[in-house]
Protein backbone atom coordinates (compact mmCIF):
# COMPACT_ATOMS: atom_id res chain seq x y z
CA UNK A 1 0.00 0.00 0.00
CA UNK A 2 2.61 2.43 1.24
CA UNK A 3 4.73 1.44 -1.99
CA UNK A 4 1.18 1.99 -4.46
CA UNK A 5 0.92 5.62 -2.15
CA UNK A 6 4.99 6.62 -3.30
CA UNK A 7 4.67 5.54 -7.09
CA UNK A 8 1.17 7.51 -7.33
CA UNK A 9 3.18 10.79 -5.87
CA UNK A 10 6.45 10.57 -8.12
CA UNK A 11 4.35 10.16 -11.20
CA UNK A 12 1.99 13.57 -10.15
CA UNK A 13 5.08 14.84 -9.33
CA UNK A 14 7.06 14.42 -12.95
CA UNK A 15 3.74 15.23 -14.65
CA UNK A 16 3.34 18.54 -12.62
CA UNK A 17 6.94 19.53 -13.21
CA UNK A 18 6.18 18.46 -17.15
CA UNK A 19 3.52 21.07 -17.30
CA UNK A 20 4.74 23.67 -15.84
CA UNK A 21 7.80 23.86 -17.50
CA UNK A 22 5.25 23.57 -21.23
CA UNK A 23 3.04 26.54 -19.80
CA UNK A 24 6.47 28.27 -18.72
CA UNK A 25 7.88 28.21 -22.48
CA UNK A 26 4.71 29.04 -23.94
CA UNK A 27 4.50 32.53 -21.77
CA UNK A 28 7.48 33.22 -21.24
CA UNK A 29 9.60 32.40 -24.29
CA UNK A 30 13.19 32.81 -23.24
CA UNK A 31 15.65 33.81 -26.54
CA UNK A 32 17.63 31.55 -27.32
CA UNK A 33 21.50 31.37 -27.02
CA UNK A 34 23.75 30.86 -29.73
CA UNK A 35 27.38 29.09 -28.74
CA UNK A 36 29.78 30.31 -32.12
CA UNK A 37 33.09 28.22 -32.21
CA UNK A 38 35.50 29.77 -34.50
CA UNK A 39 37.45 27.45 -36.92
CA UNK A 40 39.89 28.68 -39.38
CA UNK A 41 39.69 29.10 -43.10
CA UNK A 42 42.22 28.13 -45.50
CA UNK A 43 42.50 30.00 -49.08
CA UNK A 44 42.35 26.88 -52.07
CA UNK A 45 45.93 28.84 -53.62
CA UNK A 46 48.21 31.69 -51.67
CA UNK A 47 51.24 33.82 -53.36
CA UNK A 48 54.41 32.26 -52.66
CA UNK A 49 56.44 35.82 -52.33
CA UNK A 50 57.94 36.44 -48.73
CA UNK A 51 56.03 40.10 -48.18
CA UNK A 52 58.29 42.56 -46.74
CA UNK A 53 56.41 43.33 -43.68
CA UNK A 54 53.25 42.54 -42.07
CA UNK A 55 51.92 45.34 -43.04
CA UNK A 56 52.14 44.42 -46.41
CA UNK A 57 51.29 41.33 -46.68
CA UNK A 58 48.96 39.82 -49.27
CA UNK A 59 49.66 42.96 -51.65
CA UNK A 60 51.15 43.37 -55.11
CA UNK A 61 53.09 46.15 -55.75
CA UNK A 62 51.99 49.28 -56.87
CA UNK A 63 52.64 49.94 -60.91
CA UNK A 64 50.26 52.91 -61.12
CA UNK A 65 53.23 55.20 -60.47
CA UNK A 66 55.61 53.80 -62.32
CA UNK A 67 52.80 53.36 -65.46
CA UNK A 68 52.20 57.04 -65.25
CA UNK A 69 55.99 58.24 -65.31
CA UNK A 70 56.96 56.25 -68.18
CA UNK A 71 54.22 56.14 -70.42
CA UNK A 72 53.85 59.96 -70.96
CA UNK A 73 58.12 59.45 -72.15
CA UNK A 74 57.69 56.34 -74.39
CA UNK A 75 56.92 57.79 -77.59
CA UNK A 76 55.45 55.92 -81.61
CA UNK A 77 58.39 55.91 -84.02
CA UNK A 78 56.91 55.57 -87.57
CA UNK A 79 59.43 55.08 -90.36
CA UNK A 80 59.39 55.25 -94.16
CA UNK A 81 62.16 52.97 -96.37
CA UNK A 82 62.09 51.51 -100.06
CA UNK A 83 61.79 48.60 -101.43
CA UNK A 84 63.49 47.80 -104.76
CA UNK A 85 61.27 44.99 -106.58
CA UNK A 86 62.09 43.86 -110.51
CA UNK A 87 58.86 43.78 -112.54
CA UNK A 88 58.63 43.77 -116.36
CA UNK A 89 55.69 46.24 -116.12
CA UNK A 90 53.25 44.12 -118.82
CA UNK A 91 51.43 41.37 -116.50
CA UNK A 92 49.95 39.89 -119.95
CA UNK A 93 53.23 39.50 -121.52
CA UNK A 94 54.78 37.80 -118.28
CA UNK A 95 51.61 35.59 -118.01
CA UNK A 96 51.72 34.47 -122.21
CA UNK A 97 55.69 34.39 -122.81
CA UNK A 98 57.37 34.70 -119.54
CA UNK A 99 58.80 37.51 -117.58
CA UNK A 100 59.94 40.30 -119.81
CA UNK A 101 62.84 42.49 -119.20
CA UNK A 102 63.08 42.99 -115.04
CA UNK A 103 62.60 47.25 -114.49
CA UNK A 104 63.85 48.04 -110.98
CA UNK A 105 61.18 49.58 -109.32
CA UNK A 106 61.01 51.62 -105.88
CA UNK A 107 57.99 51.29 -103.22
CA UNK A 108 57.51 52.56 -100.34
CA UNK A 109 57.68 50.54 -96.91
CA UNK A 110 56.06 51.53 -94.08
CA UNK A 111 57.44 50.37 -90.79
CA UNK A 112 56.79 51.03 -86.75
CA UNK A 113 58.02 50.70 -83.62
CA UNK A 114 58.65 52.43 -79.74
CA UNK A 115 61.24 54.85 -78.74
CA UNK A 116 62.02 56.27 -75.44
CA UNK A 117 62.86 59.79 -74.52
CA UNK A 118 65.75 60.23 -72.15
CA UNK A 119 66.49 64.29 -72.26
CA UNK A 120 64.24 67.04 -71.70
CA UNK A 121 65.42 68.40 -75.33
CA UNK A 122 64.51 65.47 -77.43
CA UNK A 123 66.73 62.76 -77.90
CA UNK A 124 64.91 59.42 -78.28
CA UNK A 125 66.82 55.72 -77.70
CA UNK A 126 64.92 52.85 -79.80
CA UNK A 127 66.46 49.98 -81.69
CA UNK A 128 68.24 49.94 -84.71
CA UNK A 129 66.26 47.53 -86.68
CA UNK A 130 63.38 49.62 -85.71
CA UNK A 131 64.66 52.74 -88.12
CA UNK A 132 67.34 50.56 -90.08
CA UNK A 133 67.02 51.80 -94.21
CA UNK A 134 64.33 54.48 -93.03
CA UNK A 135 64.27 57.48 -95.35
CA UNK A 136 61.80 59.08 -93.11
CA UNK A 137 61.25 59.17 -89.92
CA UNK A 138 58.53 60.27 -87.47
CA UNK A 139 57.84 60.46 -83.66
CA UNK A 140 54.63 61.00 -82.42
CA UNK A 141 54.31 61.48 -78.48
CA UNK A 142 51.70 60.50 -75.91
CA UNK A 143 50.34 63.30 -76.49
CA UNK A 144 49.69 63.25 -80.23
CA UNK A 145 52.01 65.66 -81.32
CA UNK A 146 54.47 64.72 -84.18
CA UNK A 147 57.46 65.18 -85.29
CA UNK A 148 60.48 64.77 -87.84
CA UNK A 149 63.12 62.73 -85.91
CA UNK A 150 67.13 62.76 -87.13
CA UNK A 151 69.29 60.00 -86.72
CA UNK A 152 71.93 60.87 -84.54
CA UNK A 153 73.96 57.58 -85.21
CA UNK A 154 73.03 53.87 -85.12
CA UNK A 155 75.31 50.51 -83.24
CA UNK A 156 73.86 47.46 -85.10
CA UNK A 157 76.57 45.79 -82.38
CA UNK A 158 74.07 46.07 -79.46
CA UNK A 159 70.79 47.06 -81.86
CA UNK A 160 70.55 50.39 -80.11
CA UNK A 161 69.54 53.90 -82.29
CA UNK A 162 69.32 57.50 -81.06
CA UNK A 163 67.16 59.94 -82.23
CA UNK A 164 66.72 63.68 -81.80
CA UNK A 165 63.68 65.59 -82.10
CA UNK A 166 63.06 69.74 -82.36
CA UNK A 167 61.18 69.93 -79.16
CA UNK A 168 62.11 71.20 -75.16
CA UNK A 169 60.87 70.14 -71.86
CA UNK A 170 59.39 67.15 -72.68
CA UNK A 171 59.04 64.13 -70.26
CA UNK A 172 61.72 61.49 -70.24
CA UNK A 173 62.73 58.57 -68.12
CA UNK A 174 65.80 58.42 -65.89
CA UNK A 175 68.65 55.55 -66.29
CA UNK A 176 68.10 53.62 -63.45
CA UNK A 177 70.09 50.46 -62.59
CA UNK A 178 70.28 47.04 -64.56
CA UNK A 179 72.65 45.33 -62.14
CA UNK A 180 70.57 45.85 -59.50
CA UNK A 181 68.00 44.00 -60.97
CA UNK A 182 66.73 40.48 -59.37
CA UNK A 183 65.60 37.48 -60.68
CA UNK A 184 61.59 37.41 -59.87
CA UNK A 185 61.87 41.67 -59.61
CA UNK A 186 58.30 43.40 -61.11
CA UNK A 187 58.74 45.54 -64.41
CA UNK A 188 56.82 47.21 -66.86
CA UNK A 189 56.86 47.09 -70.64
CA UNK A 190 55.93 50.08 -72.11
CA UNK A 191 55.64 50.55 -75.52
CA UNK A 192 53.18 50.26 -79.18
CA UNK A 193 52.38 47.00 -79.60
CA UNK A 194 50.30 46.45 -83.07
CA UNK A 195 49.84 50.34 -83.07
CA UNK A 196 48.50 50.10 -79.92
CA UNK A 197 49.91 53.09 -78.68
CA UNK A 198 50.77 54.03 -74.91
CA UNK A 199 50.15 50.27 -73.83
CA UNK A 200 51.51 49.20 -70.81
CA UNK A 201 52.21 45.47 -69.30
CA UNK A 202 53.37 43.98 -66.34
CA UNK A 203 55.93 40.67 -65.57
CA UNK A 204 58.94 39.61 -63.73
CA UNK A 205 62.75 39.78 -64.67
CA UNK A 206 63.28 36.06 -65.54
CA UNK A 207 66.53 36.14 -66.17
CA UNK A 208 69.74 37.91 -66.58
CA UNK A 209 72.47 37.87 -69.18
CA UNK A 210 70.84 35.83 -71.82
CA UNK A 211 72.34 35.54 -75.31
CA UNK A 212 69.76 34.02 -77.74
CA UNK A 213 71.47 34.99 -80.78
CA UNK A 214 69.42 37.63 -82.71
CA UNK A 215 72.05 40.40 -83.13
CA UNK A 216 74.71 40.06 -85.66
CA UNK A 217 77.11 42.10 -87.79
CA UNK A 218 78.01 41.56 -91.59
CA UNK A 219 77.90 37.97 -92.39
CA UNK A 220 78.18 35.84 -89.72
CA UNK A 221 79.77 38.08 -86.99
CA UNK A 222 77.78 38.24 -83.48
CA UNK A 223 76.84 41.09 -82.17
CA UNK A 224 76.80 41.90 -78.23
CA UNK A 225 74.29 40.28 -76.28
CA UNK A 226 73.21 40.63 -72.58
CA UNK A 227 69.50 40.51 -72.33
CA UNK A 228 67.43 41.34 -69.29
CA UNK A 229 64.75 38.47 -69.62
CA UNK A 230 61.29 39.19 -68.28
CA UNK A 231 57.43 38.02 -69.05
CA UNK A 232 55.93 40.75 -69.36
CA UNK A 233 53.91 40.68 -72.63
CA UNK A 234 55.88 42.55 -75.81
CA UNK A 235 54.69 42.47 -79.03
CA UNK A 236 55.57 43.60 -82.28
CA UNK A 237 56.01 47.24 -82.41
CA UNK A 238 56.88 47.30 -78.82
CA UNK A 239 60.55 47.18 -80.11
CA UNK A 240 62.29 50.57 -79.09
CA UNK A 241 60.58 50.92 -76.03
CA UNK A 242 61.02 51.08 -72.26
CA UNK A 243 61.50 48.28 -69.37
CA UNK A 244 60.94 50.04 -66.11
CA UNK A 245 61.47 48.52 -62.20
CA UNK A 246 58.67 49.55 -60.19
CA UNK A 247 60.24 53.08 -59.17
CA UNK A 248 59.42 54.30 -63.31
CA UNK A 249 62.99 54.15 -63.95
CA UNK A 250 64.68 53.04 -67.35
CA UNK A 251 66.23 49.59 -66.71
CA UNK A 252 66.35 47.99 -70.39
CA UNK A 253 65.11 48.39 -74.11
CA UNK A 254 62.63 45.74 -75.09
CA UNK A 255 64.24 44.49 -77.99
CA UNK A 256 63.16 40.76 -79.47
CA UNK A 257 60.81 38.22 -78.32
CA UNK A 258 60.67 34.11 -78.19
CA UNK A 259 57.95 33.19 -80.74
CA UNK A 260 57.81 30.87 -83.70
CA UNK A 261 54.66 32.89 -84.68
CA UNK A 262 55.77 35.79 -84.72
CA UNK A 263 53.34 37.28 -81.49
CA UNK A 264 54.68 36.81 -77.91
CA UNK A 265 54.45 33.70 -76.62
CA UNK A 266 55.48 33.81 -73.09
CA UNK A 267 59.20 36.07 -73.01
CA UNK A 268 60.49 39.03 -74.14
CA UNK A 269 64.04 40.23 -74.32
CA UNK A 270 65.36 44.47 -73.15
CA UNK A 271 68.81 45.47 -73.95
CA UNK A 272 70.33 46.52 -70.16
CA UNK A 273 70.74 49.96 -69.90
CA UNK A 274 74.02 49.35 -68.45
CA UNK A 275 74.89 49.00 -72.46
CA UNK A 276 72.46 51.31 -73.75
CA UNK A 277 73.50 54.66 -71.54
CA UNK A 278 77.14 53.75 -72.50
CA UNK A 279 76.19 53.53 -76.46
CA UNK A 280 74.07 56.82 -76.14
CA UNK A 281 76.81 58.64 -74.52
CA UNK A 282 79.48 57.92 -77.12
CA UNK A 283 76.83 58.47 -79.58
CA UNK A 284 75.80 62.11 -78.65
CA UNK A 285 79.50 62.94 -78.14
CA UNK A 286 81.65 61.14 -81.08
CA UNK A 287 78.54 60.37 -83.31
CA UNK A 288 79.30 56.54 -83.14
CA UNK A 289 80.35 54.23 -80.62
CA UNK A 290 83.82 53.66 -79.11
CA UNK A 291 83.70 49.85 -78.55
CA UNK A 292 86.30 48.25 -76.51
CA UNK A 293 87.67 45.01 -77.16
CA UNK A 294 90.09 42.74 -75.07
CA UNK A 295 91.39 41.34 -77.96
CA UNK A 296 90.62 37.17 -77.30
CA UNK A 297 88.73 34.82 -79.21
CA UNK A 298 86.04 33.05 -75.98
CA UNK A 299 83.45 30.42 -75.54
CA UNK A 300 81.47 29.08 -72.47
CA UNK A 301 82.83 26.92 -69.92
CA UNK A 302 80.67 23.87 -69.26
CA UNK A 303 81.02 21.04 -67.23
CA UNK A 304 82.46 18.97 -70.48
CA UNK A 305 84.78 21.49 -71.18
CA UNK A 306 85.88 21.35 -67.52
CA UNK A 307 85.93 17.48 -67.71
CA UNK A 308 88.24 17.54 -71.02
CA UNK A 309 90.67 20.08 -70.25
CA UNK A 310 90.59 19.96 -66.41
CA UNK A 311 89.58 23.58 -65.61
CA UNK A 312 88.89 23.30 -61.99
CA UNK A 313 85.76 25.35 -62.82
CA UNK A 314 82.30 25.32 -64.99
CA UNK A 315 81.84 29.08 -65.11
CA UNK A 316 83.45 31.90 -66.81
CA UNK A 317 84.86 32.62 -70.18
CA UNK A 318 87.53 30.72 -71.81
CA UNK A 319 90.47 31.74 -73.66
CA UNK A 320 90.10 30.04 -77.00
CA UNK A 321 92.49 32.77 -79.05
CA UNK A 322 94.71 35.56 -77.78
CA UNK A 323 94.86 38.22 -81.47
CA UNK A 324 98.25 39.05 -81.74
CA UNK A 325 99.09 42.62 -81.10
CA UNK A 326 96.03 43.06 -78.51
CA UNK A 327 95.19 44.44 -75.17
CA UNK A 328 94.96 41.18 -73.15
CA UNK A 329 98.62 40.01 -75.68
CA UNK A 330 100.16 42.54 -73.72
CA UNK A 331 98.81 42.34 -70.56
CA UNK A 332 99.90 38.36 -70.68
CA UNK A 333 96.83 36.68 -71.10
CA UNK A 334 97.29 33.20 -72.38
CA UNK A 335 94.97 31.08 -74.61
CA UNK A 336 93.70 28.38 -71.90
CA UNK A 337 92.85 30.97 -69.20
CA UNK A 338 89.65 31.03 -67.94
CA UNK A 339 88.00 34.37 -67.30
CA UNK A 340 86.08 34.71 -64.16
CA UNK A 341 86.20 37.98 -62.83
CA UNK A 342 86.24 41.73 -64.72
CA UNK A 343 86.93 45.29 -62.47
CA UNK A 344 86.25 42.29 -58.94
CA UNK A 345 82.90 41.80 -60.78
CA UNK A 346 81.84 38.03 -61.54
CA UNK A 347 81.94 36.56 -64.33
CA UNK A 348 79.93 33.38 -65.00
CA UNK A 349 79.19 33.49 -68.80
CA UNK A 350 80.23 34.92 -72.75
CA UNK A 351 77.67 37.16 -72.37
CA UNK A 352 78.51 38.72 -69.10
CA UNK A 353 82.14 39.09 -70.14
CA UNK A 354 80.76 41.08 -73.72
CA UNK A 355 78.65 43.58 -71.31
CA UNK A 356 81.25 44.31 -69.13
CA UNK A 357 83.63 45.07 -71.67
CA UNK A 358 81.17 47.18 -73.62
CA UNK A 359 80.85 49.70 -70.96
CA UNK A 360 84.23 50.79 -71.46
CA UNK A 361 86.36 53.00 -74.03
CA UNK A 362 89.46 52.25 -75.95
CA UNK A 363 92.44 53.23 -73.39
CA UNK A 364 90.37 52.13 -70.24
CA UNK A 365 92.53 49.86 -67.87
CA UNK A 366 90.84 47.40 -66.60
CA UNK A 367 91.39 44.29 -64.14
CA UNK A 368 91.05 40.79 -65.52
CA UNK A 369 90.95 37.78 -63.30
CA UNK A 370 91.46 34.20 -64.79
CA UNK A 371 92.17 30.85 -63.54
CA UNK A 372 95.58 29.09 -65.28
CA UNK A 373 96.57 26.01 -63.90
CA UNK A 374 93.74 25.88 -61.20
CA UNK A 375 95.15 29.45 -59.88
CA UNK A 376 93.70 33.07 -60.05
CA UNK A 377 95.56 35.93 -61.56
CA UNK A 378 95.07 39.03 -61.88
CA UNK A 379 95.93 41.29 -65.04
CA UNK A 380 95.43 44.75 -65.87
CA UNK A 381 94.75 45.47 -69.50
CA UNK A 382 94.31 48.55 -71.37
CA UNK A 383 91.53 47.83 -73.77
CA UNK A 384 91.70 49.82 -77.27
CA UNK A 385 89.42 49.67 -80.24
CA UNK A 386 88.70 47.14 -83.41
CA UNK A 387 91.60 49.01 -85.12
CA UNK A 388 93.98 47.88 -82.03
CA UNK A 389 94.68 51.85 -81.10
CA UNK A 390 93.45 53.00 -78.08
CA UNK A 391 92.62 56.31 -80.03
CA UNK A 392 88.91 57.66 -80.34
CA UNK A 393 87.18 56.72 -83.67
CA UNK A 394 85.52 59.93 -84.98
CA UNK A 395 82.53 59.75 -86.93
CA UNK A 396 83.27 60.29 -90.83
CA UNK A 397 80.61 61.52 -93.06
CA UNK A 398 82.26 60.83 -96.23
CA UNK A 399 82.57 57.36 -95.19
CA UNK A 400 79.05 57.41 -93.80
CA UNK A 401 77.61 58.78 -97.05
CA UNK A 402 78.55 55.83 -98.63
CA UNK A 403 75.88 53.65 -97.25
CA UNK A 404 77.48 50.45 -96.53
CA UNK A 405 79.34 48.15 -93.88
CA UNK A 406 82.41 46.04 -94.62
CA UNK A 407 84.24 42.31 -93.64
CA UNK A 408 87.90 41.26 -94.43
CA UNK A 409 88.04 38.28 -96.87
CA UNK A 410 88.71 35.08 -96.33
CA UNK A 411 91.66 33.67 -97.73
CA UNK A 412 89.94 30.94 -99.49
CA UNK A 413 87.55 33.33 -101.31
CA UNK A 414 90.80 35.21 -102.20
CA UNK A 415 92.60 32.35 -103.99
CA UNK A 416 89.37 31.32 -105.68
CA UNK A 417 89.28 34.55 -106.92
CA UNK A 418 92.93 35.24 -107.54
CA UNK A 419 93.19 38.28 -105.62
CA UNK A 420 95.92 39.14 -102.95
CA UNK A 421 93.76 42.43 -101.01
CA UNK A 422 90.49 43.31 -101.18
CA UNK A 423 87.14 44.13 -98.50
CA UNK A 424 83.93 42.89 -99.09
CA UNK A 425 80.92 44.65 -99.02
CA UNK A 426 78.16 43.62 -96.34
CA UNK A 427 75.39 45.20 -96.61
CA UNK A 428 74.02 48.15 -98.65
CA UNK A 429 71.66 50.79 -97.17
CA UNK A 430 70.18 53.82 -98.62
CA UNK A 431 73.75 55.94 -99.76
CA UNK A 432 76.28 56.53 -102.61
CA UNK A 433 76.49 52.61 -103.17
CA UNK A 434 72.83 52.03 -103.36
CA UNK A 435 72.74 54.93 -105.67
CA UNK A 436 75.58 53.59 -108.07
CA UNK A 437 74.00 50.38 -108.44
CA UNK A 438 77.11 48.53 -106.09
CA UNK A 439 75.43 45.32 -104.92
CA UNK A 440 76.50 43.10 -101.50
CA UNK A 441 79.24 40.61 -102.30
CA UNK A 442 81.38 43.76 -104.10
CA UNK A 443 85.02 42.70 -103.06
CA UNK A 444 86.66 45.86 -103.54
CA UNK A 445 90.19 45.65 -104.60
CA UNK A 446 91.21 49.11 -105.11
CA UNK A 447 90.15 52.54 -104.49
CA UNK A 448 91.35 55.59 -106.60
CA UNK A 449 93.98 53.12 -107.78
CA UNK A 450 95.43 52.39 -103.84
CA UNK A 451 95.00 48.84 -103.31
CA UNK A 452 92.67 48.32 -100.28
CA UNK A 453 93.64 45.77 -98.11
CA UNK A 454 91.72 46.65 -94.95
CA UNK A 455 88.57 48.28 -93.96
CA UNK A 456 91.27 51.13 -92.22
CA UNK A 457 92.93 51.56 -95.86
CA UNK A 458 89.67 52.06 -97.62
CA UNK A 459 88.90 54.29 -94.83
CA UNK A 460 91.96 56.40 -94.64
CA UNK A 461 91.65 56.98 -98.74
CA UNK A 462 87.59 58.11 -98.74
CA UNK A 463 88.74 60.44 -96.06
CA UNK A 464 91.48 62.09 -98.57
CA UNK A 465 88.80 62.47 -101.58
CA UNK A 466 88.44 65.82 -102.86
CA UNK A 467 85.90 65.38 -105.35
CA UNK A 468 84.67 61.46 -106.59
CA UNK A 469 85.59 57.72 -105.57
CA UNK A 470 86.50 55.44 -108.15
CA UNK A 471 86.32 51.71 -107.32
CA UNK A 472 87.90 48.72 -108.95
CA UNK A 473 86.91 45.21 -107.70
CA UNK A 474 84.85 41.82 -108.43
CA UNK A 475 82.00 39.78 -107.63
CA UNK A 476 82.06 36.26 -105.94
CA UNK A 477 81.20 34.97 -109.79
CA UNK A 478 84.18 36.37 -111.10
CA UNK A 479 82.65 39.48 -112.30
CA UNK A 480 85.20 42.26 -112.35
CA UNK A 481 83.16 45.55 -111.77
CA UNK A 482 84.33 49.29 -112.00
CA UNK A 483 81.64 52.01 -109.94
CA UNK A 484 82.40 55.95 -110.31
CA UNK A 485 80.76 57.60 -107.45
CA UNK A 486 80.35 61.42 -107.10
CA UNK A 487 80.98 62.52 -102.65
CA UNK A 488 78.71 65.75 -103.21
CA UNK A 489 77.92 66.21 -99.63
Amino acid sequence: MNTKKIFTLFSVSVLSAFVAVVAYSYIVKPEPTVVEVPRAVYPAAQYMSIPASSSQKGQLPDLTVAAEKSVHSVVHVKTVSTQTTNYSGNPLYDFFFGPGIPMPKQQPVMGSGSGVIITSDGYIVTNNHVIEDATNIEVTLNDNRTFKATLVGTDPATDIALLKIDAKDLPYLEYGNSDALKIGEWVLAVGNPFNLTSTVTAGIVSAKSRNINIIRQGQGKLGIESFIQTDAAVNPGNSGGALVNTSGQLVGINTAIASQTGSYTGYSFAVPVSIVKKVVADLMEYGQVQRAVLGVSIRDVDSELNEELNLGTTQGAYVVEVVSGSGAEEAGIKEGDVIIQVENEAVTKVSELQEKISRHRPGDKVNVTVIRNGKKKDFIVTLRNIYGSTDVVKADKPFNLLGASFEEVPRKEKMRLGISHGIKVTKVMPGKFREVGIKEGYIITKANRVPINSIEDFRKVVEMVEDGLFLSGIYPNGQVAYYAINLDY
